[in-house]
């Protein structure tokens, strides 16, 4: 249950400084409403450059089809036009590499690659509908490509560059690509990997030829092999102009696949004119960009929120976007603060395992550096806990800036849950309401609406113009489409909240992400929650593991990263114990508590829980190659305490 009551509530209200110049006001909101549903994404698709305009905003007859009948290249609104508008000398990307090295593209310069790589793709062959994927590390390379498959009709299909080789081939062979843009290596914690030879064992483990085409990262000479030279590719290109392919709104962009560090891998398909106003409008509406900011989002781009909030949406604003390529802890554990310093960042968008990672770090690396230049805070991938909240707006935020909690998911696009921050007051722990033009709800087991404090699985209840184009065909939203008891369809998210009385969504995380103990079905994040409230803990994830115990069948293992400083012991293991006790009672209490330096991360920042179930159970760990930090896993089984 969720304590609505007026008087437990905390609100946080965004400064009058931020209200008075935010993109979007109460009044837009309420224009927003007054235009009605679908009619109301019009003024949001005005955002972007359309070679010939839409029909109508919405076709959902049969199958879902956003802005049927405009036109539109998603290279053209992200580059060209804002070279045209007499901005091409602004930054457009700047880049901070794993060395130390720094790159900037102005938009001139992103216009001259993007055309050059463009010309050169073509050359080899490549067309409308084809499906080009890139395996790159976080090199500008990778947005480059990405725009110049844009420009000539190409769908792109990133995959992330800690994947394995059967990983990559998976998905060469179900994209049935045929071309590969990749590099020689990249480094991570100041050590060189080769990425070449995972890509050459991926191409030949599929049944079709593919061409490649490889950056150089690691050294001053192409690497050896049968393939295409990127720098040589673009220098024989130079100053070629490409005339952006005019797309259907509802042509490919990418494809992108989910789960892939859960569970088996899902292919997902994002349409070019729904997709990008989405992104645009909620980059320019949640996250409150405009061509004068610098806003760094720390994923990985080969994940979605790199996607739609690294690549897409910021440039589709003319924004200057921050590329990082290294970890957030090296060579120092201020690294990423020296970045928001030296870039003068504006806007910071990161996930709460990164956030409680800064805090088990400690409040001195933020506060060294001159975080001044920041005005609004996002986080993204997962919920957030009121202790992390407070200590991001805090201590990164110096106390001012706006936080901006979100969810989304690769389905959705982009952001369909959070408040606007020149609107809405924020309440830390809760994600906040449907944004205007989307509707979502808190149903049960039946696809009835819980009441308020009840929980339920998170539904989205109508179309909007993010959602991947599996859940716009035919009959279906996608797998996970079920009816509701007066038989209307729903998108079941797959995610458990609780939405308050005020309408504020408390996300618990994952309907998989249940623990089910004694014949009771626990929330992850409920747990998760309670330990991370205990001073002295900064981040923590709970499984459940097998227990030889005949009656209870299974015990809660709680993996715990005490803040710098703070010795894991057992008084606070007791502590830990007493705090999930009190928060939701005896039966969620851990039974084991390992206390660990770190957890199993991806790239982005999320917590992989399946590797330590293996670990709880002692089973075979598998890949672990996806992993921002595979050794920590093996630390973990020498840590875990029975």
């Amino acid at each position: 249950m969720v304590d609505s009551s007026p008087d437990e509530r905390e609100w946080v209200t965004p400064p009058e400084s931020f209200v008075e110049t935010a993109n979007v006001t109460a009044a837009d909101c309420e224009a927003f409403r007054e235009a009605g549903w679908p009619e109301c994404w019009e003024r949001p698709a005005d955002l972007l450059d359309w070679d010939r305009s839409f029909d109508s905003v919405l076709d959902d007859e049969g199958t879902t089809r956003w802005f049927p009948g405009g036109r539109l290249n998603a290279s053209y609104n992200c580059v060209d036009r804002h070279v045209e508008a007499g901005r091409g000398g602004e930054t457009a990307i700047s880049w901070e590499g794993k060395l130390g090295e720094t790159r900037t593209y102005s938009y001139r310069e992103l216009a001259d690659e993007v055309n050059a790589f463009a010309a050169a793709l073509r050359e080899m062959g490549v067309g409308e509908d084809d499906v080009v994927t890139l395996y790159l590390p976080m090199i500008p390379e990778l947005p480059v490509a990405m725009l110049a498959c844009a420009r000539i009709g190409a769908p792109h299909s990133v995959v992330f560059a800690g994947f394995s080789a059967d990983a990559l081939a998976t998905r060469l062979a179900g994209t049935e690509s045929e071309y590969l843009v990749t590099c020689d290596g990249y480094y991570r914690r100041g050590a060189a990997l080769d990425l070449k030879s995972r890509a050459d064992n991926a191409c030949v483990s599929v049944d079709h030829a593919v061409e490649q085409v490889v950056v150089n990262r690691l050294d001053d000479d192409p690497a050896a092999g049968d393939h295409r030279a990127y720098a040589d590719l673009v220098a024989d290109h130079a100053g070629a102009e490409i005339e952006p392919v005019s797309r259907e709104a509802d042509d490919l962009l990418f494809l992108i696949y989910t789960s892939g560090t859960t569970g088996e891998p899902t292919l997902v398909r994002h349409t070019t004119g729904g997709y990008l106003t989405h992104v645009a409008w909620t980059s320019h509406a949640v996250l409150d960009l405009g061509p004068e900011d610098t806003h760094w989002c720390s994923a990985d781009v080969g994940w979605i929120t790199g996607h739609s909030y690294a690549v897409y949406g910021p440039l589709a604003l003319g924004a200057t976007t921050v590329l990082y390529e290294g970890t957030p802890d090296h060579p120092e554990t201020d690294r990423l603060w020296e970045i928001i310093e030296r870039n003068e960042v504006d806007v910071f968008y990161t996930a709460p395992t990164s956030i409680r990672a800064f805090m088990k770090w400690g409040e001195q690396h933020p506060e060294s550096h001159d975080l001044s230049s920041l005005r609004l805070l996002g986080t993204v991938g997962e919920p957030i806990d009121e202790t992390a909240w407070h200590w991001y707006r805090d201590h990164v935020g110096d106390g001012e800036c706006p936080v901006v909690d979100t969810w989304w998911q690769t389905e959705t696009g982009g952001i369909v849950l959070s408040t606007l921050p020149g609107v809405d007051r924020m309440r830390p722990g809760a994600v906040g309401k449907s944004l205007p033009g989307i509707e979502t709800d808190v149903v049960d087991e039946l696809g009835e609406s819980a009441p308020p404090g009840e929980s339920g699985q998170l539904v989205v209840t109508r179309p909007w113009p993010g959602m991947a184009r599996s859940l716009c065909e035919g009959s279906g939203w996608g797998a996970r489409r079920t009816r509701t008891v007066d038989g209307e369809w729903q998108y079941a998210t797959g995610d458990n909240a609780v939405r308050d009385e005020d309408g504020y969504v408390h996300l618990l995380g994952r309907a998989d992400d249940v623990l089910k103990v004694s014949d009771r079905r626990l929330s992850t994040t409920e747990i998760e929650s309670a330990i991370v409230g205990v001073e002295g803990v900064a981040e923590a994830a709970v499984v459940v593991g097998e227990d030889a115990d005949a009656v209870r069948k299974s015990e809660i293992h709680a993996f715990v990263s005490p803040e710098s400083n703070v010795a894991g012991d057992d008084a606070l293991r007791g502590r830990v114990r007493e705090a999930v006790e009190e928060a939701i009672g005896p039966i969620a209490a851990p039974d084991v508590v390992t206390f660990t330096p770190s957890l199993p991360k991806t790239r982005s920042g999320k917590v992989v829980r399946r590797y330590l179930a293996a670990i709880a159970n002692g089973e075979d760990l598998g890949d672990t190659s996806a992993l921002r930090n595979p050794e920590v896993v093996g630390e973990l089984e020498s840590l875990l305490d029975r």
